[in-house]
C-alpha cells in the first residue's frame, strides 16, 4: 500500500497549531487520558494508519481497532487512545479530517466499484488527477484501499496526450514521439470519436481514453477498433461526467476502465468523533 510521509502528515499539524494549541496550553494541565475514534456512520475505513501515526509521534499510544479497508459500522470505535490530553487534542481536528476524507473516498471508490462491476464485467474503476493539491497521495491511497485504481499519481507516471497536445501535434506524430521519448512509460491517448481511437490504436497506443462520450458513442468506438481488429491489442478507458446512475451503462458495453473524478474532486467526508474519557493527573 502506498505510504505517506510522516514529514507531510505533520505539516498538517503544524498548519493547525503552527504556535500550539493555545487552548488547551491555557485550560489543560498535563494529564494523561483515554480517548477513543468512532465512526458515527458506516463506511470503508481509510487514514488510520496515518492518524495513529500522528498520534504516536506526539507520545500518544494508538490502537488500531479496526483496519484500513476494512468496512466498519456506525459506532464502530476504529483508534484507541492512551497519552498526554494535550497531544490528544492537538492531533485530534488534522486525524478527523485525514481519516474522514480518506474514509469518505474509499467508501465512494468501493460503491461505484460495486456498481460497475455488477453484471459480472471485469472493468476496473479508477481515480483522476483531480485531487486537492498536497492531497493526492492521500486521496489516492484512498481509492486503493476502496478497491479502485489509482490511475496517475502525477504527471511524471505516464504519458496521456490529451486535447491540448493534439491542438499542437497530430495523434500519430505525438505517439511516435512519446514512444521515442522512454520504452518504459505507458501510452494513452484522449480521443473523441471512433475515428480517433483507431487512429491512436494504429499508431502504437497501449490504451485510448474516450473522453465525454455516449454510450452510443463508446459501442461505436468499440466496433471501429474490433473492425480494424485493433480490439484486442489495446486497452480502453472511458470518462467524463460518469456518475452512480451511469456507470453501469459504460461498464456493460465492455471496457477495461472507467475513471471518475467525483471519487476526489466532490468528496464528502464520512462522520466521525473522537470522545476524551477520565483524564488522570500524569506522573
Amino acid at each position: 500500500m502506498t505510504g505517506v510521509p510522516l514529514t507531510r502528515l505533520l505539516a498538517f499539524v503544524a498548519e493547525d497549531a503552527p504556535f500550539g494549541d493555545v487552548t488547551s496550553d491555557a485550560v489543560l494541565d498535563d494529564r494523561v487520558c483515554s480517548a477513543v475514534l468512532r465512526f458515527r456512520e458506516a463506511g470503508i475505513a481509510a487514514g488510520l494508519a496515518e492518524a495513529a501515526a500522528l498520534f504516536a509521534h506526539y507520545g500518544v499510544d494508538a490502537t488500531l481497532r479496526a483496519t484500513d479497508g476494512d468496512r466498519v459500522e456506525a459506532g464502530a470505535t476504529v483508534l484507541a487512545l492512551e497519552g498526554s490530553v494535550r497531544g490528544v487534542l492537538l492531533v485530534e481536528r488534522t486525524a478527523l479530517n485525514l481519516v474522514g476524507r480518506m474514509s469518505g473516498i474509499a467508501t465512494t471508490t468501493a460503491r461505484y466499484a460495486a456498481l460497475a462491476r455488477a453484471g459480472g464485467q471485469p472493468v476496473r474503476v479508477a481515480a483522476t488527477r483531480k485531487t486537492a493539491p498536497g492531497l493526492g497521495l492521500l486521496d489516492k491511497k484512498a481509492v486503493l484501499l476502496g478497491g479502485g485504481d489509482p490511475h496517475r499519481f502525477t504527471l511524471s507516471d505516464g504519458v496521456l496526450i490529451k486535447d491540448n497536445h493534439l491542438a499542437l501535434v497530430p495523434i500519430e506524430e505525438a505517439v511516435r514521439r512519446a514512444r521515442a521519448f522512454s520504452a518504459y512509460k505507458t501510452v494513452e491517448v484522449e480521443v473523441e470519436t471512433a475515428d480517433e481511437a483507431v487512429r491512436a490504436a494504429r499508431a502504437g497506443a497501449d490504451m485510448v481514453l474516450l473522453d465525454n462520450m455516449t454510450p452510443a458513442g463508446v459501442e461505436e468506438a468499440l466496433v471501429a477498433l474490433a473492425s480494424a481488429g485493433l480490439r484486442d491489442r489495446i486497452r480502453v478507458e472511458v470518462s467524463g461526467g460518469i456518475t452512480e446512475a451511469t456507470i453501469g451503462a459504460y461498464a456493460g458495453l465492455g471496457v477495461d476502465l472507467v475513471s471518475v473524478g467525483a471519487l476526489t474532486h466532490s468528496v464528502r467526508s464520512l462522520d466521525l468523533t473522537l470522545e476524551v474519557f477520565g483524564p488522570q493527573q500524569a506522573d
